[in-house]
């Protein structure tokens, strides 16, 4: 080749490379980075709120448990408190179907018609539990869902931890029919945490939203980053503000507390069962990875923190959470 035209080729495809890696540097960041906060029944008639810069709240209106579609008496009055409020809503759902493909569309049936967030909201499935051993099973139900949710005109959304979608899912084949829809839930720790720390960002393809603590505030609620603006979809803005991101890493210890809490707990590693809440507690029983525990009380104690559970024989059970200020053991999920 000439030379004169391989150096205009050279310099072409580098001006090419150059002008891509500019927009979509400025496209990263034109995008502003909206945090919020997801209820359940447990945050009671009008929900819990976080703070005030919080921008959408996502409100469970119920799910399929056992077999049985259950709705929560909460969904309505906590959509109307944080629409008073002046929140991006949107709803949620304990899709607790596995595989079954005719439960998977009647629970759809079932809540379809009883959204009370606005047309091209988000209602997301929650899938955290239940799936069965085919996961090309369990993503054909979890697409029919998406559908009939993008059907009825709503924005479809798959909520999950990372371990258990690339567990039980074809996350891939659920990007390419819905590209961007995950939202994924991801701790650093268990402590108060009003800003997420990018450091513990769950990698992988396709995540809208995470949802990275359980302890946005002092007592419990989960707060999430919305990190694409899904959570505008439903509603309109009259102004794009930007918005740069923080990144907030700790190794503060939180002080020795004991506080009541109702979650279950997925351990993403093998965990010894102490008779209390320390290491020097006789070994009553082990946990492993892709199992869970309900728990109803956390214990901060030194350098640890621990959930205590009932056990089959009536004596409690403690089970190490993460270090206190450190790594996490696994995911926290309140009931």
């Amino acid at each position: 080749m000439n030379k004169h035209k391989l150096k205009a080729l050279i310099l072409m495809v580098g001006a090419i490379f150059m002008a891509f890696l500019m927009v979509n540097i400025n496209s990263q960041a034109a995008t502003t980075r909206y945090q919020g906060v997801d209820w359940s029944k447990y945050q009671g008639t009008n929900g819990i709120f976080g703070y005030s810069t919080d921008k959408f709240v996502f409100s469970q209106a119920g799910g399929f448990y056992g077999g049985t579609n259950i709705p929560q008496t909460t969904y309505d009055t906590q959509v109307a408190s944080a629409k008073k409020a002046g929140k991006w809503v949107h709803t949620y759902l304990w899709d607790g179907v596995g595989s079954n493909m005719t439960n998977a569309k009647a629970m759809m049936t079932y809540y379809l018609p009883r959204i009370k967030t606005p047309k091209g909201s988000i209602v997301a499935l929650d899938y955290e539990d239940g799936a069965s051993t085919s996961v090309t099973a369990n993503t054909n139900a979890i697409l029919a869902q998406m559908k009939l949710i993008k059907d009825a005109g709503f924005t479809p959304m798959l909520y999950s931890g990372k371990a258990y979608l690339n567990a039980h899912v074809n996350v891939t084949a659920i990007l390419k029919a819905y590209p961007t829809s995950l939202w994924v839930a991801s701790y650093a720790d268990y402590l108060v945490a009003p800003k997420p720390d990018y450091n513990w960002f769950p990698s992988m393809d396709g995540v809208a939203i995470w949802q990275y603590t359980s302890m946005y505030i002092a007592g419990g609620l989960d707060g999430n980053v919305d990190l694409t603006g899904i959570t505008k979809s439903g509603y309109t803005t009259t102004a794009k503000t930007t918005t740069a991101a923080k990144k907030t890493t700790t190794t503060t210890k939180a002080s020795n507390q004991t506080y009541s809490q109702n979650g279950t707990f997925y351990p993403n590693t093998t965990l010894n069962v102490r008779s209390g809440a320390g290491t020097s507690y006789s070994k009553v029983a082990t946990y492993y990875s892709g199992e869970s525990v309900r728990y109803n009380q956390v214990i901060i104690k030194s350098d640890y923190v621990w959930a205590r559970y009932l056990r089959s024989n009536g004596h409690y059970g403690y089970v190490a959470l993460g270090v206190n200020g450190g790594t996490s053991y696994g995911k926290r999920v309140l009931n």
